[in-house]
This record gives C-alpha cells, sequence and structure tokens, in this order.
C-alpha cells in the first residue's frame, strides 16, 4: 500500500510540474555541457550562470573536452530556450527529448558503458583518458604552438596583395604554399610575364601603395621547378612576409654586455700570446708548465707581470687587425642600408682571437650586397695581417733590429704551406733550416691575423666565406661547400691544431646559413665570382700544413730533429 501510495503520489507530482522539471532539467543539461567546455576554454575563463546560458543561442569554444571528430576542432553547441515549449503544452514530448539528450552525453562521454544509464543522475559524466579527447589534445598543442609562434600573413591582405601587385603584366599566380621557417608567410608559384628585375621592381612599389610597411617581399627560387624559365634562368617565386617577423630584431641590451665581456676575454688571451711569443725569455718554471704535459703545479702567476708591458705591441696588433676585419664590414654595409650587430669577439689563446661574430640586422637587398660585405671584412683584415707579416720579415732580416727579435721554433713554420713558403722566400733556407728562428714580434701578429681571417673565409655555414659562396654560386653550391669543409677539418688537413677547436666553434656558432636577400635570384657579375673563387684558393693555401717531407725538400723547419 505505501508503494502504491508512493507511485501515484509522483505521477501526480510530475503531471503537475512537468513545466518546471523540463525547464529546470534542460537548463541543467546544458550548463553541464557549456561548464565542461569553458573550464579548458583560451577565451572562456570563470564559468558562466545558467540565466546567461539560456540567453545566448549559439556560443563557439576553443577546448579539449569537445569529442567532435573535426580537425579544426572549432564546436558549436545551441543552448535551447524552452520557454516556447511549454507555452505549446508539449510536456511530455520534452520530458523525452531531455532524457535521450542526457542519454547520448552520457553514453558518449562515459568510459567502458556498453549502454546507457536507465536513470537520470546527477553524477557528472567521467571524461575518457584516451580517445578522442586525447586527439583533440594533441590538436590543441599545434593551436597553441600556431598562437605562440610567429604571427602569419592576414588573408585579407592575401587577397587584396594577388588583385593589386600580381596580373597579366607581371606575374601569374598559379598556386600558393606556406613560406618561411614556420609556414607563417605565403609563397606565390606562377608564371614570370617579364624580365624579372623589371617585374620585381614593380611589385615592390606596388606593395608599398597597397600595404605601406606592412610586409616583406622575396623573390627566390621556385621550389623543385622541373625546367629552367623559358626568358633564361631559374623559374621565380615570391614570398610574403610580416617585416616583425622577417627582419632580424634590435641589439638588446644583454648582448651589449655579453660583447663588452667578450671583448675583455679577447683581450686577455691577445696579452697572453704576446707573453707566450717571448718564451725563450720567461722562468724556467713557467715554460715546464706550459709546454711539458706531466707538470701539474701552476707557477707563480706573478713572475709574468713583467712581462707584460713587452707583450702589449703584439697584443694590440692582433686587436688592430681584428679592428679593421669589423671595420670593413660596416664600411661596405653603409652605403647599402644594411644594418649590422655589434661585433662578439672570439677569444682564443693560440691565435690570440678567432675573429668576431657581426649578424645582419636589416634583410639584406640582393645577393651582391651580400658578396661586397662578406668579402671587404676579410679583405680589410688580411690587407693589414700581410703588411705585418712582410713588414716583420723584412725587420727580422735586419741587424739593427736585433734586439726586438725573439726566438721562436721553425717547426711552426709547417703550419701554413702558403706562409712558410714565403718566409723562406725572404728569411732564407739557413734561417729556417735551424731548430730556432729569430722573428720580429711583426711576424707573430701578422701569421696570426692571416690564420684567422682565413679561418673566417672558410666556405660554410654563415661564416664570411659561407655568406660569400652563398651570395656568389646560390645556396645549393654553399651545402657541397660546406660538406667538403667540414670533412677536410675532421681530418686535420685544414688547420691543423686548431682544425678541432674551430670545427666544434662553427658548428655552435655559425653552422646555419645566412637567411636569403630580398632579391635571391639575380646572379652577381663575373669578377665578383673570380673573387670568391680566389679567396677560397688562398684559404687553402693558407690553412694547409705542410707535411714533413715536403718541409724538409723546402727547407722549412728542422725535421729531423723532431
Amino acid at each position: 500500500m505505501g508503494t502504491l501510495t508512493s507511485s501515484s503520489f509522483s505521477t501526480v507530482n510530475l503531471k503537475l510540474c512537468s513545466d518546471l522539471i523540463v525547464k529546470d532539467f534542460r537548463d541543467r543539461t546544458q550548463l553541464k555541457k557549456w561548464k565542461k567546455q569553458s573550464a579548458l576554454c583560451f577565451s572562456c575563463k570563470g564559468g558562466i550562470s545558467k540565466r546567461e546560458a539560456c540567453n545566448f543561442s549559439k556560443i563557439r569554444c576553443f577546448s579539449v573536452n569537445n569529442n567532435n571528430n573535426n580537425h579544426h576542432h572549432d564546436s558549436e553547441k545551441d543552448v535551447v530556450d524552452n520557454g516556447s515549449d511549454s507555452e505549446n503544452g508539449d510536456k511530455y514530448s520534452n520530458v523525452k527529448t531531455a532524457l535521450s539528450d542526457e542519454k547520448e552525453e552520457r553514453s558518449s562521454t562515459e568510459f567502458g558503458s556498453d549502454k546507457a544509464q536507465a536513470s537520470v543522475s546527477s553524477r557528472p559524466p567521467t571524461i575518457s583518458p584516451v580517445g578522442p579527447a586525447y586527439n583533440n589534445f594533441q590538436v590543441d598543442s599545434f593551436k597553441l604552438m600556431e598562437l605562440l609562434g610567429p604571427e602569419k600573413v592576414d588573408p585579407a591582405d592575401v587577397k587584396l596583395i594577388k588583385d593589386k601587385l600580381f596580373g597579366y603584366s607581371t606575374f601569374w599566380v598559379t598556386k600558393e604554399e606556406p613560406f618561411g621557417d614556420l609556414g607563417e608567410g605565403i609563397l606565390f608559384l606562377g608564371n614570370l610575364r617579364g624580365n624579372r628585375e623589371d617585374v620585381f621592381a614593380k611589385l615592390l612599389s606596388r606593395l608599398a601603395e597597397a600595404t605601406g610597411d606592412k610586409y616583406n617581399l622575396f623573390m627566390v627560387e621556385e621550389p623543385n621547378s622541373e625546367a629552367p624559365d623559358p626568358r633564361g634562368g631559374p623559374r621565380v617565386s615570391f614570398g610574403l612576409l610580416r617585416k616583425e617577423v622577417s627582419e632580424p630584431g634590435p641589439t638588446t641590451l644583454w648582448q651589449y654586455v655579453i660583447a663588452l665581456l667578450l671583448f675583455l676575454l679577447t683581450t686577455g688571451s691577445s696579452v697572453e700570446l704576446g707573453i707566450a711569443s717571448q718564451i725563450n725569455r720567461l722562468p724556467p718554471e713557467v715554460v715546464k708548465y706550459f709546454t711539458d704535459p706531466n707538470a701539474v703545479e701552476p707557477p707563480d702567476m706573478e713572475l709574468l707581470f713583467p712581462f707584460v708591458d713587452s707583450a702589449l705591441p703584439l697584443a694590440c696588433g692582433v686587436l688592430g687587425i681584428l679592428l679593421f676585419h669589423e671595420v670593413g664590414h660596416f664600411l661596405a654595409a653603409f652605403p647599402k642600408k644594411v644594418k649590422l650587430s655589434i661585433p662578439f669577439c672570439i677569444p682564443n689563446i693560440t691565435l690570440g682571437s678567432f675573429g668576431a661574430i657581426t649578424q645582419f640586422k636589416s634583410i639584406v637587398p640582393d645577393r651582391s650586397t651580400k658578396v661586397d660585405i662578406s668579402l671587404a671584412g676579410p679583405f680589410a683584415g688580411a690587407a693589414l695581417s700581410f703588411s705585418m707579416f712582410a713588414v716583420g720579415l723584412l725587420l727580422s732580416s735586419n741587424p739593427a733590429a736585433a734586439g726586438d727579435l725573439v726566438q721562436v721554433p721553425s717547426m711552426l713554420f709547417q703550419g701554413s704551406l702558403l706562409l712558410g713558403l714565403i718566409s723562406r722566400a725572404i728569411l732564407g733556407y739557413a734561417a729556417l733550416h735551424a731548430s730556432t728562428v729569430s722573428i720580429h714580434p711583426l711576424v707573430i701578429a701578422g701569421w696570426c691575423g692571416l690564420t684567422t681571417t682565413a679561418f673566417n673565409m672558410l666556405p660554410v655555414g654563415c661564416l664570411d666565406g659561407g655568406r660569400a659562396v652563398q651570395g656568389a654560386f646560390g645556396k645549393g653550391a654553399l651545402i657541397g661547400f660546406g660538406l667538403t669543409t667540414y670533412t677536410l677539418l675532421g681530418l686535420g688537413v685544414l688547420g691543423g691544431p686548431l682544425s678541432l677547436p674551430w670545427g666544434i666553434y662553427v658548428l655552435i656558432c655559425q653552422r646555419a646559413p645566412e637567411k636569403p636577400c630580398l632579391n635571391d635570384v639575380t646572379e652577381v657579375g663575373t669578377w665578383r665570382k673570380a673573387a670568391v673563387t680566389a679567396a677560397i684558393f688562398l684559404v687553402a693555401l693558407t690553412l694547409l700544413p705542410v707535411w714533413d717531407e715536403l718541409a724538409e725538400e723546402l727547407g722549412i723547419g728542422l725535421v729531423s730533429t723532431f
């Protein structure tokens, strides 16, 4: 009797309160769905009230709780206002619809359930640790990377640029592809309708009129092109990037601090080289510590203080060559309005310095400019270094300068085929065919400067030589030259004992090639290619050591004593 009474009472309540049940139940159901989505939504924070949920007709949410299999991961959920349902009087139909929605929601979110629950539960549904939610989380990770990555080209601007820039008279676009390191730009592929330089100039002018100073336009070789352009040369395409994405950022305060610290360290290593050049005058315990590999206990460094003054001329020579090198870069870049960063000196105790890292702080307009700026620094540094080297050799053979000479092992002249031959020609066979050779400190400064310049002119990465080869012969040639250079450095064919530390330095700091120019297609003149080829040839002769048999035959060093 109690059970019958309870059942009758529930039925009466359901009939009398159906309007309230439908309204409240549907609000609660849709509110649960919305709260689950808004909990991890990037744009919706803080939740939403029941009244607000019922007032919105459509809500777009970017959330990991969306079980839609669409790869765009954007879901639209309709929140239905049930006021009209109660006015139509379709009470039992609304209850059935609400129960059906709840069953579908629970069956799609509970893990391991074979069928929907028969009764409505207030317990929130369980989220599966695997399956659609996990896949959607991966999609969200990629979306987050896109949000944190460089800003992409506005699609509206792409349409505007296609209408304003390209056409029958300039460049007929047939295809669009991503452009840039992370696909943040647009690459326009198609058919060129005129001289490439003239077309590029027109496109740059129209781009400035259409978008102002917002974008950079690059003319590059068409990737994976099957045939050359009918007008001659490679087929071209045009890449579009935002200025803030494509142009390097300004030099920061920390970079200035780091550059200053590196300069101080390079000054110290240059002074150390000047002290080491006086090895015949240093105290025996100091010489033993630096030359005997079994020496463990360091000597008193105060013994070196008296030799600092005499080491300063050589140190100033090394730093002067480094300064001359960088000034050459800046003098070549200034007329072309190309900005360069502050030099980051690289200290080295053997040569005093490994040169400096100087970055482009603006986009290079064309390949000829890249070659000119890249060669200007090494040519300036090599000119000063060779002057010091030649004058030092002449003073070394002058008896009047005997008081300024220092004694160095003759085997040091076997470190370079080119410099060893020049020294042999000026000093003579008798001077070099001995255990030690008396030379002026300028010879050491010039030798170190020429060796450092040769290392920086190796055709690999974004070294001066790598930039020059990339500008003169293209990126494909740089890859071939780079592989050859790495192989020779690894085998010790170039640079002798310095090949390993230099190769490690390049792999860490300078391995990446330089970014393309605005006009990365127009080739340089013949004389620039000849200058780069001659420079690479001289670099090889400078860094190629003299093996013992050839050294004995040429009279460079006393090989029999070692």
